[in-house]
């Protein structure tokens, strides 16, 4: 059965590019949102009509029951305001909280019927740009029905923190803000029902991919760089401690797979670091989906020693889990609500730095202020650089892990069904159904008191560069019709519409214009006249309407008369 209302967004939740946790999920989540067809049609309001065209396919392919039934949508995004008045909108959902959902918020203010949700997940939060874009979202206008899905509790935790900090900074005690939920990514549930491969068909496997079959394979799945996802040094150093202590070196090999730039030579050091105190690194540059399923099914354990805020969630940890796969997981980030220490895997203590209390004053931090001067890679190579993942932790790890394959095998299996319990993508658009409901249902403003609730963030451009033109549209300012505005009248001539107009000026709206004021009239006695033949029409849009007839000769200013 349909839930009533459209599901709207700016996003084409699709990416192309590397393979990122990020698009990943937003490409899941489209998916099995589509595949659960919970609404009666979905509008997409993107930027340019290549993306649309491009989309309108994929979207097809995705769901060619929804498409035959003309279930997609994809507009402009001059259409919002249209499409907001006359439109039941269930939510809006976006691809990330960080760049539409106040603007989108603004909008359903000013053109809605009613409130509705306006949804949007946390991925990466530390961008140094990052307090502006969350400053967005403390505003008058701001409601319940507002949210920002937090994907973990260390995530949830950074948000609070962020809007703390600002209300403090720029004393905003009483602003309203979003609302708050935390809801998961997930996976495909296929990944977690596919049967595993038996000890013949691992051992067939591992010789398809060059790998060794008499020795335990580690596995590590992610950006192999040390300034975005983790530094693998400790890692191969753990590896030299235990073979220090007398762990066979030909016991273990490092499978170390996931995205590299190709000029990038950083992959090849680790190897030859690894060399170097005697563990074999095996590198898997760039690997297709089955390449990395395949690598998933062949090894042994997998492990992720994540020390970068970069990260928020760790969908790799799942992979590896529903693979079966016990894990190896530094207690960092989102990484604590997926890996049940002692039951699924082991969390490795983690070590960051000091945080002053509130009242406590201290020089301000190096890395807080160069972080807005530097690339993403260099300030996030700071803050990573100052994350320890605890050495000997790490070692006691990998060593009860590699010394017990029952122990691996029974924590593969929890881990295997604690994700089909918890973390599929079926369950995970169920929560966001729940969600939508939930916040639809909350106590909210009366929308018409936001109406006229400007978002201080948005330019008003009319007030700012008002000392541009020579002079502005006052009230009293008499307007006669032009030259070109009598042949308009007379039928010789038609007003000439750019692309990219259709949403703020119409032909007919056009001529009563220069109709009501060929004998001449002010401002705005035409402005209130264009407001009485033309319901519907916004003050803005009428003024739009005369500076455009003016601009065009259809009106004159009585100076030009």
């Amino acid at each position: 059965m349909k839930k009533p209302g459209v599901f709207g967004t700016l996003d084409p939740f699709l990416e192309t590019g590397p393979v990122l946790g990020r698009k990943v999920a937003n490409t899941g989540f489209l998916r099995f949102l589509l595949q659960a067809d919970p609404f009666e049609s979905y509008h997409f309001f993107l930027s340019d009509k290549p993306l649309r065209d491009s989309l309108s396919g994929i979207l097809a392919s995705l769901a060619p029951d929804i498409a035959a039934r003309g279930g997609f949508v994809l507009m402009d995004r001059r259409e919002l305001p249209a499409r907001l008045a006359t439109t039941d909108y269930a939510c809006f959902h976006q691809s990330d909280c960080i760049i539409n959902p106040t603007h989108i918020a603004r909008l359903r203010n000013a053109y809605a019927p009613r409130l509705f949700p306006v949804t949007g997940p946390i991925h990466s939060l530390s961008y140094p740009d990052y307090p502006a874009a969350f400053l967005r979202h403390l505003w008058a206008g701001a409601t319940p029905q507002d949210c920002i899905i937090a994907t973990s509790r260390a995530g949830q935790n950074a948000v609070e923190a962020f809007f703390a900090h600002l209300r403090q900074a720029y004393q905003l005690a009483s602003a309203p803000g979003p609302s708050l939920r935390r809801i998961p990514l997930g996976i495909d549930p296929e990944a977690a029902s596919a049967p595993l491969p038996t000890p013949t068909a691992k051992r067939d496997l591992r010789r398809s991919l060059g790998l060794p079959d008499d020795r335990a394979l580690i596995l590590v799945l992610g950006r192999i760089s040390h300034s975005s996802k983790m530094d693998v040094v400790p890692l191969i150093r753990a590896m030299a401690r235990l073979f220090d202590e007398g762990v066979p070196r030909d016991s273990a090999t490092l499978v170390l797979a996931g995205w590299a730039e190709e000029d990038d030579d950083f992959p090849q050091s680790l190897a030859g670091l690894g060399a170097k105190v005697g563990l074999d690194v095996r590198l898997e540059l760039r690997p297709g989906e089955r390449r990395k399923n395949d690598l998933l099914s062949a090894c042994d354990l997998f492990l992720s020693i994540a020390d970068n805020p970069q990260e928020t969630f760790g969908l790799t940890l799942l992979e590896a889990q529903a693979a079966g796969l016990a894990v190896i997981a530094s207690d960092y980030d989102g990484y604590r609500d997926l890996i049940e220490h002692e039951g699924t895997g082991l969390l490795v203590p983690t070590l960051g730095p000091d945080v002053p209390g509130p009242d406590e004053q201290r020089p301000d931090d190096l890395v807080d202020q160069l972080a807005p001067l530097l690339f993403d890679n260099q300030y996030h190579l700071l803050l990573a650089q100052r994350t320890a993942v605890d050495a000997t932790g790490l070692a006691d790890a990998l060593r009860r892990l590699l010394a017990d394959p029952a122990l691996r095998q029974r924590m593969g299996a929890a881990g295997r069904q604690r994700v089909r319990d918890r973390f599929l993508w079926t369950q995970v658009v169920d929560r966001h159904l729940e969600l939508w409901d939930e916040l639809a249902a909350l106590p909210g403003p009366d929308i018409a008191t936001l109406r006229h609730v400007p978002h201080p963030l948005h330019l008003p451009y009319a007030r700012v560069f008002a000392s541009y033109p020579t002079r502005t549209l006052a009230p009293g300012m008499r307007l006669h019709a032009g030259r070109s505005g009598q042949a308009l009248l007379s039928g010789k001539e038609h007003p000439l519409l750019y692309a990219g107009l259709d949403q703020l000026l119409d032909p007919d709206t056009i001529r009563k214009t220069v109709f009501l004021a060929r004998n001449g009239e002010t401002a705005v006695r035409l402005t209130e006249r264009l407001l009485e033949l033309c319901p519907g029409l916004s003050r803005d849009r009428a003024a739009f309407h005369i500076l455009w007839a003016v601009k065009h000769d259809l009106l004159q200013t009585a100076e030009e008369a």
